[in-house]
């Protein structure tokens, strides 16, 4: 089968090219798991973290790509959850404990890092981290709802938030589009404000129904009650602490922070950062429940995700436009 290979570990450039279309052997299902035929794989920012060695796999080469749709194509012994020819996704969580805090857990394994990933026309899953795709949406709509949708969902929850309190979102990518619409559905009395340095990025947030944005250090007319972090800077985290109410929350939705601005932390403030009991809280991985709960919400509203669509041969391109381009949306490689 084709797959994109990452071999080596590097800083990434503007015309990098750090996976490689490689011919290797087709997966099989063993115990419990389920074969999977790839039709389409989102591109996330955890890739670039892998790729630029924040978040290292163990071995190398290694499959990219956790945002995976398709369909099964051979079942092991002992599957009970899915036929031939169901169509399923599978997230950043490819194995862990199964229990309430599996996504903390020391048996933790991530798709596309820990194991091969789905940046390839095959895959294998254990079928409890599977699930089924709603009809209401394409395979590439789906793809982003995976791990951008379910981490979403996880850090809107972490936030506390209340009807009639206000939400920001700092960054606007493909996480951030989809929360968006999940917030104004759940809660549509708090008005959402975004936070980005990328001015389409901010007409985008607008179209999709922000009450206000602006560039990352600009201050929103009243302050916060809830912000959800997505970036990948250090930046945008002091920014937002600065414009917490008393009492509110900074949840911080990212695998890996970058070092580029990490000096900027010597500059925090406790009495403008930290003060007037402000919390700040990490999300770490996603657990099949979150998953699972969001794409039922995701086709009750129905979310519609934005896509950029690529090719497999393409990843690369994918990957370079995510890590210097402005983003509308989410980047999704159509591979079946």
């Amino acid at each position: 089968m084709r797959a994109m290979l990452l071999e080596t570990i590097s800083p990434l450039e503007p015309d990098s090219t750090p996976l490689s279309l490689k011919e290797i052997a087709v997966p099989r299902a063993g115990t419990g798991e389920v074969l999977i035929r790839v039709a389409a794989c989102g591109v996330c920012h955890t890739e670039i973290d892998e790729i630029e060695g924040r978040t290292i796999a163990p071995l190398l080469p290694i499959v990219p790509g956790h945002e995976v749709v398709g369909t099964v194509e051979n079942v092991g012994p002992k599957c009970r959850q899915f036929s031939l020819g169901d169509r399923v996704g599978v997230g950043w969580i490819y194995h862990s404990s199964g229990t309430e805090d599996e996504n903390l857990s020391s048996e933790f394994r991530a798709t596309g890092r820990d194991v091969h990933g789905g940046y390839a026309e095959y895959m294998v899953v254990d079928e409890r981290y599977a699930y089924g795709i709603p009809e209401v949406f394409s395979d590439v709509e789906a793809a982003p709802l995976l791990c951008a949708g379910g981490v979403g969902y996880r850090a809107l929850r972490l936030t506390g938030l209340q009807n009639g309190q206000r939400l920001g979102l700092t960054g606007f990518g493909g996480s951030a589009h989809l929360v968006l619409q999940l917030a104004r559905h759940r809660f549509p009395e708090c008005p959402v404000y975004v936070f980005a340095r990328d001015e389409g990025e901010r007409a985008f947030a607008l179209e999709l129904g922000a009450a206000w944005a602006g560039d990352t250090e600009d201050r929103p007319p009243r302050r916060l009650h809830a912000i959800i972090d997505t970036t990948p800077a250090w930046r945008p985290v002091l920014a937002a602490l600065r414009v917490l109410r008393p009492g509110g929350r900074l949840v911080i939705n990212a695998i890996r922070k970058g070092v580029d601005d990490r000096a900027l932390l010597a500059g925090i403030s406790y009495e403008d950062h930290l003060w007037m009991e402000k919390e700040l809280k990490t999300v770490a991985n996603v657990t099949a429940r979150d998953i699972r709960e969001f794409l039922a919400v995701a086709a009750e509203i129905p979310i519609r995700p934005e896509v950029q669509i690529y090719s497999l041969e393409e990843a690369n391109q994918a990957i370079t436009d995510l890590r210097f381009s402005g983003v509308r949306g989410a980047k999704v490689l159509k591979i079946s």
